[in-house]
């Protein structure tokens, strides 16, 4: 029932009936009297999933979210290898051991995305099924995609996404399937409110949900362009020839800097 060891942190006995208890009633009472709605399950793999799928039980949150971040495989040449997969199971299984109505952070669609357009490797965005490689290509309704967060940019910076290409990350993430989550600072500090909201205002829009399915019609190293639901369809990368890709029907509803989004009319 132990889980993996984190040392900036005292350890809980989760196993204890009064821990269970108390935590729960506290929860239940943050729910209640202070509005909360909804849990971030932090260091969760610092504990057994049966544990999270206890308070998942005891308090019914209308949202959760649990932080397993592994670190991806790497080949002998330093840089993340193709195949993620085993990466990912380790999310999908870990929702499935929690009973399947929490989410999880798609820390493997980060990472095979922040490589890809850090190595010039846009390749890497197709699985070998042609689907996305990430979380979000087994699982979407259950995965909550991701450019940084607290841990990894902001202020810690501990796996920054590369800051050029940041909106390049946002176009992937808030076109494709899966829950997108967007970080306060590239949103308010950054000055990328407007370009993250256009994204945002074209997914809601036309209705591109977490389930939503991807038609990937490129992924070459330089050029990366899929259609979602066949309403919207999404460019990144710097090669600029892509035109033969979208049908005539389709119109520009944004660009940017190396990125490119039609909607259908």
């Amino acid at each position: 029932m132990a889980g993996a060891d984190f040392n900036g942190a005292p350890d809980i006995d989760h196993l204890n009936t009064r821990v269970q208890r108390e935590l729960s009633d506290w929860m239940n009472w943050i729910k209640t009297e202070i509005g909360f709605d909804g849990w971030r399950f932090d260091f969760a793999k610092g504990y057994s999933p049966d544990i999270t799928k206890l308070y998942m039980g005891n308090t019914r949150p209308e949202f959760a979210v649990g932080e397993i971040w592994n670190p991806l495989s790497y080949g002998s040449d330093g840089k993340p290898n193709y195949d993620q997969d085993g990466h990912r199971r380790e999310l999908t299984e870990w929702v499935k051991a929690v009973g399947g109505s929490a989410t999880a952070f798609d820390f493997t669609t980060k990472g095979i995305l922040q490589a890809a357009l850090v190595e010039g490797e846009l390749w890497r965005l197709k699985d070998s099924n042609g689907g996305p490689p990430g979380m979000i290509g087994l699982m979407p309704e259950n995965a909550v995609t991701f450019v940084d967060n607290h841990d990894t940019g902001s202020t810690q910076k501990h796996w920054p996404f590369p800051s050029d290409k940041v909106m390049q990350g946002y176009v992937y993430i808030l076109t494709h399937p899966g829950i997108p989550s967007i970080i306060y600072d590239h949103f308010f500090d950054w000055g990328l409110k407007e370009e993250i909201s256009k994204l945002a205002m074209i997914r809601i829009k036309n209705g591109i949900r977490a389930s939503s399915t991807v038609r990937i019609l490129a992924s070459d190293p330089d050029l990366y362009v899929a259609a979602i639901d066949d309403k919207i369809i999404a460019k990144i990368g710097p090669r600029y020839e892509a035109g033969h890709l979208v049908p005539t029907n389709f119109r520009i509803a944004t660009c940017g800097n190396d990125y490119v989004v039609w909607e259908k009319q």
